[in-house]
């Protein structure tokens, strides 16, 4: 047998130390099974305490879809959202796109507080995010899937970084909600399919006054109803809440897509979605398969859940989803 050129013993090297580096790198990734040894309890402890929240109020489901939205668009899904402001720091949640509207933390905190008792220590608040999320979206009818975890929380959060303009504003084009999505490696499809999650929640009239009152690609008499509790021009009732589906608003299904077909889109980045653009066919789609929205939704929560996470000996376990240790 002829011996091996020394080329070619050098090639194998190489291959073997990609391949090493490469399986390093990949162990330290996201995986459905993470916690199976360490903290097999943790999928029970949160949807105990997701479960109980949502059934007192509805709401609060798409309020914690919302943040885990909000956590992984600024700085990757590392739970700085849940920070409150230090000495050291201004946090995340008196931005713009977050203040006096995202919602849930004290259910997160008592998310928390459940699974340290089971298994101290052990699990990040970036995937109880995650997981709640999840939780949230099934309970409501929506779909499930296996959540990737490992995710460990960031130290820090960044009032500037939520405030850069990473978070789509209701005002969006839909240019703008492409390209926002799209610098954080999700598609087009993922966008429209994640917008579906506006079958769940509530607006404040503050962010949809420019659209009933300015706009005309609005169904008259839907207009004309919200426009009983959020008067022109404001400030007042600016923080009354309208249904952003208006058929379905606390079950999670295919009615936002139907609703945006029919001009019923609460807020103007709904309605771009459909609206003689590139979009519109995937609304369509979605409006007339549920199975298909569900599947592509799913898969877009799983994309979305590995934005940027602090993984092996980055970050840390926080003990209080609040503070840092």
């Amino acid at each position: 047998m002829a011996r091996p050129s020394s080329s070619s013993s050098s090639m194998a090297i190489l291959a073997l130390a990609f391949l090493v580096i490469f399986t390093s790198s990949s162990s330290a990734q996201l995986s459905t099974n993470f916690y199976s040894k360490s903290c097999p309890k943790v999928f029970t402890a949160v949807k105990s305490v997701v479960q109980s929240a949502v059934s007192k109020e509805r709401r609060m489901g798409a309020s914690l879809v919302r943040l885990f939205f909000h956590d992984c668009f600024v700085k990757g899904c590392d739970g700085s959202i849940l920070l409150e402001d230090t000495s050291s720091f201004t946090g995340e949640q008196t931005a713009g796109p977050n203040n006096n509207s995202v919602r849930g933390f004290n259910v997160v905190a008592k998310i928390k507080s459940q699974v340290e008792k089971v298994c101290p220590g052990i699990v990040s608040c970036a995937d109880i995010l995650a997981i709640a999320a999840r939780d949230s979206t099934v309970i409501l009818g929506g779909p499930n899937w296996n959540v990737k975890l490992g995710r460990r929380d960031s130290k820090t959060a960044s009032l500037s970084a939520a405030n850069s303009g990473v978070i789509p504003p209701p005002t969006s084009t839909l240019s703008n909600l492409i390209n926002r999505f799209k610098n954080k490696g999700l598609s087009v499809k993922d966008m429209v399919a994640l917008s579906g999650s506006h079958t769940i929640g509530q607006a404040r009239c503050s962010s949809f006054r420019a659209r009933i009152y300015n706009e005309t690609n609005i169904d008259s008499s839907f207009a004309a109803t919200r426009k009983k509790s959020c008067p022109f021009p404001g400030p007042s009732g600016n923080s009354k809440l309208a249904p952003l589906d208006v058929q379905t608003p606390t079950a999670f299904d295919n009615n936002y897509y139907k609703n945006l077909i029919n001009q019923k889109g609460l807020l103007h980045s709904d309605q771009v979605l459909f609206n003689g653009g590139s979009t519109d066919s995937l609304v369509r789609t979605y409006s007339s398969n549920s199975k298909t929205f569900n599947s592509d939704f799913a898969a877009a929560m799983i994309k979305m859940g590995d934005i940027d996470p602090l993984t092996g000996s980055h970050g840390e376990i926080r003990k209080i989803c609040s503070k840092p240790n």
